[in-house]
Order: structure tokens, then C-alpha cells, then sequence
């Protein structure tokens, strides 16, 4: 079976440059070295699609004009089939390949009831419905059942490649990430900890005010909730003035109402690089889940038990784990030890 190939072609003519668009069509034959047809590649540019419509046009057969373009006589009778429809020459590469399927009521209702419980992209949808639904539907289409159902938008900057390396610890509460995060068009400030292992959000709240007091309280409940378990070793944070982390001297030292609480209950602060928000991205994607769906729930408690207890994708999502599943897988054996001593005292 011959298949059309789309490809734009530079052509040097004098010094210009010409830029059209030209198919590539390849072409099978049988030699005495070769037992399989190897593919070699033929162009047909505009000037022969018109050639093949108005010999076409003449009443000439389709089989003559192949063997006379070098072409296929089906790929011959695909354009002249889609000049009879339009009144249009077919534009190369463009709308000559199989129709698109419409969509089915029964994948659009998966997808929606999908989204309305995860509240991930096509991709993550794909193989959650397959997972949990039983169901395959393409990404591309759930994607197109996105945007039908205004779930989605097209956002060019993700359609660029990005190159990167993930980075992060091997034991769940060895380092965690702490910012605070402004609410768009409301008096709301959050401010999380997030688990750097395991994408667990461990402590947070809601409050109306970003200053020292709050962030201290969001540490109270870390610890009154995880140092039966572990002490966390690092906490990663930026240099906003409510660490106190602005006030760094030219060695790199710092001093804080709240460095000195943290250093109280033994955690190590790790401040992030000037204008590198990279380095904790992990919670930037927090907080764009956040800003996105936290209207969906009527308190930050069941947002937050929603966030860590759905598929994550940088996790294992081949078996859909979640950010709470990970924190426990992740746990180092003398943490999951010391639990099995104090609750059953062996």
C-alpha cells in the first residue's frame, strides 16, 4: 500500500529561496538484489495534482495516469475524488487522509464523568479511563472531547518540546517544600508543605494575611501530624520575607524568628535560588491545580484530600498511584519499623 507523506521542500533558485508544500509518495518495486520492494520516495507537487485533475477532467482513466506520474492509481483516484466533492485542487498533505471519526455519546459521558473526578488532561485521562473505566479511547480524542465540552484549550506553550531532568528525594519526609500563594481576585493566601518524594501535601491552610505567625502554624501541624513517624530533615523555601530569608548577608547567612523554630523541631532549611523557580516547581503545580479546582470543594480540607488521594503523573502512573500511596511506599524501613514499636511495642 503506497502512503502519502507531507513535507515541506526548500527549493535554491539563483540565490532565492522558493517554500511550497509537496507530497512524497513512495514507490515499491522488486529487484533481483531485493527480494522486498524497497521504498524509494516520489514528490507530487501542485503542478502535477493539477495535471492529474484536468487529464482527469479529459477522460482519462486513472490506471494510465498512475503508470504515466509514477503514482498509484488509488492515490490518483483520491484526488480526483476530492476535486468532484470541493471544486477545490486538495491542498498536499491536507485533508486527503481517512475522515475523522465522529465523537460517540458513550466516550464523550466517560471522559466527562473522568474529568469531573480527576481533573486531568487527555493524556492522564487515557490511562485512567482505561484503568478505572475499562474503556480505551485515544488521547487525541479525549482531547477533542475536552475541547468540545470546553474542558480544555488549546495552550501553545505546551506543545513545545521542553527538556529538563526531574529531581527528587528516594524517602518520603527527607526534604519538603513550603511557599504561599496568592488567590487570584480574592483576599486568600495559602500557604502548603509539600512532600518532596512523594507530591503529599502533609500540612496547609487558608488564611488571610502571608507573615511569620502563619507560616509557624503551618509548621505546628506538620509536626503534630508526621514526627510520630519522622522527623522531616529539610524544608526547600524561597526568600520571601516571611521566612525571614531576604535578610541573607553576603556569605550566605541568615537569621529568623522562623529559622530558629524550624532549627527547634530538627529540620535543616534549604533556601532555593534567586530567580530559579524551578526549585520548587513541584509546589508551582500545586498551586496551579489549586487555582484551578479548589471552587470545586466546599473546604480546603476536602481539596486537599482530593489533591492526595487521585493519580499523580510523576509518579507511578502506569499502576495510577497517588500522591498518598506514594508517601507510604516511599517511607525508609526504619520509619515503617519505628511505627510497628510504638503501636505494638515490638
Amino acid at each position: 500500500m503506497l502512503y502519502a507523506l507531507a513535507s515541506e521542500n526548500i527549493v535554491q533558485e539563483k540565490g532565492t529561496s522558493q517554500f511550497f508544500t509537496s507530497c512524497i509518495i513512495p514507490k515499491k518495486f522488486r529487484t533481483k538484489i531485493h527480494p522486498e520492494p524497497p521504498v524509494q520516495r516520489m514528490k507530487l507537487k501542485p503542478k502535477k495534482v493539477r495535471y492529474i485533475i484536468n487529464h482527469k477532467k479529459n477522460g482519462e482513466s486513472s490506471k494510465t495516469i498512475a503508470i504515466d506520474m509514477k503514482i498509484s492509481k488509488r492515490r490518483v483516484e483520491q484526488i480526483w475524488k476530492y476535486y468532484s466533492e470541493t471544486g477545490k485542487e486538495p491542498i498536499i498533505g491536507k485533508n486527503l487522509g481517512r475522515p475523522e471519526k465522529p465523537l460517540d455519546p458513550k466516550e464523550v459521558e466517560i471522559v466527562k464523568i473522568a474529568f469531573e473526578r480527576y481533573k486531568f488532561g487527555a493524556e492522564m485521562l487515557e490511562k485512567i479511563i482505561d484503568g478505572f473505566y475499562e474503556m480505551h479511547i485515544p488521547h487525541n480524542r479525549i482531547h477533542n472531547i475536552l475541547l468540545s465540552e470546553g474542558l480544555a484549550k488549546e495552550e501553545e506553550a505546551k506543545k513545545k518540546r521542553r527538556k529538563w531532568i526531574r529531581y527528587e528525594r528516594e524517602h518520603s519526609l527527607s526534604a519538603g517544600h513550603i511557599d504561599w500563594h496568592e488567590v487570584d481576585m480574592t483576599d486568600i493566601k495559602v500557604c502548603v508543605i509539600l512532600d518532596d518524594a512523594s507530591r503529599k501535601v502533609l500540612a496547609g491552610g487558608e488564611y488571610t494575611s502571608i507573615d511569620t505567625e502563619n507560616t509557624k502554624k503551618v509548621i505546628d501541624q506538620l509536626v503534630e501530624r508526621y514526627w510520630i513517624i519522622r522527623p522531616m530533615r529539610e524544608l526547600i523555601m524561597d526568600h520571601g520575607s516571611e521566612f525571614g530569608a531576604h535578610r541573607v548577608n553576603e556569605k550566605g547567612e541568615w537569621d529568623s524568628d522562623f529559622k530558629m523554630h524550624i532549627l527547634k523541631h530538627g529540620i535543616k532549611p534549604i533556601l532555593a535560588r534567586i530567580k530559579h523557580p524551578q526549585t520548587n516547581g513541584k509546589l508551582e503545580k500545586f498551586f496551579d491545580a489549586y487555582q484551578r479546582f479548589r471552587n470545586h470543594f466546599p473546604t480546603f480540607e476536602e481539596f486537599i484530600d482530593w489533591y492526595n488521594n487521585r493519580p499523580h503523573g510523576s509518579l507511578d502512573f502506569d499502576e495510577l498511584e497517588t500522591p498518598e500511596q506514594a508517601f507510604w511506599r516511599k517511607l525508609p524501613t526504619e520509619a515503617i519499623f519505628g511505627i510497628g514499636v510504638r503501636l505494638f511495642g515490638f
